[in-house]
């Protein structure tokens, strides 16, 4: 029989290092580009690549205080927290460790336990752990498909592929 708590625990594990994976290349590609391209406002929601890793980064950090009471984290959603991208990326890299050390170190029996935080604007909520990381992780998806769609409009003309298929088969072979 299948525990369902060490399934769980081994989803969570595999998306966290997903996460790192999938930012290490989109950090990778987004070094490579000239400064005004990675800044170029293109419409999207965070308005330009920079924009968007941003948000990423505050946005984990936001989460991450909540779930260990520890950490910076800016109180705007749109904060640019690092204006040059070595920065930004030692940090992105420091926040991926970081998840993956709390994912990795949580208890499988920890994934249904109801967390209890506030919004930015001082909302309550209450959601098991594994509501939060699902919600942690999916946004984090949709936001580098922004950032990789950025990337085409650019002018890069075949940004690297951030599958989650991809990580497993190299991860396999």
């Amino acid at each position: 029989m299948v525990d369902l708590e060490v399934l769980m625990k081994a989803h969570f594990v595999m998306m966290a290092k997903y996460n790192a994976w999938a930012n290490a290349r989109l950090y990778r590609m987004a070094a490579a580009l000239p400064d005004q391209l990675y800044r170029q406002d293109v419409g999207a929601y965070f308005k330009s690549l920079h924009g968007t890793l941003n948000h990423l980064l505050t946005a984990d950090r936001i989460w991450m205080r909540r779930l260990t009471g520890e950490g910076d984290h800016p109180t705007k959603l749109d904060a640019i927290v690092f204006d040059d991208h070595p920065s930004l990326t030692a940090a992105r890299q420091t926040e991926d460790a970081r998840i993956i050390q709390f994912v990795s170190g949580a208890a499988e029996t920890s994934f249904e336990e109801m967390r209890d935080y506030r919004t930015l604007k001082g909302i309550p909520y209450r959601q098991t752990l594994a509501e939060i990381l699902a919600h942690l992780f999916n946004h984090q998806t949709h936001h580098r498909g922004q950032a990789h769609a950025i990337l085409t409009i650019v002018g890069v003309a075949e940004p690297e592929p951030l599958d989650l298929l991809i990580m497993q088969h190299e991860r396999s072979s």
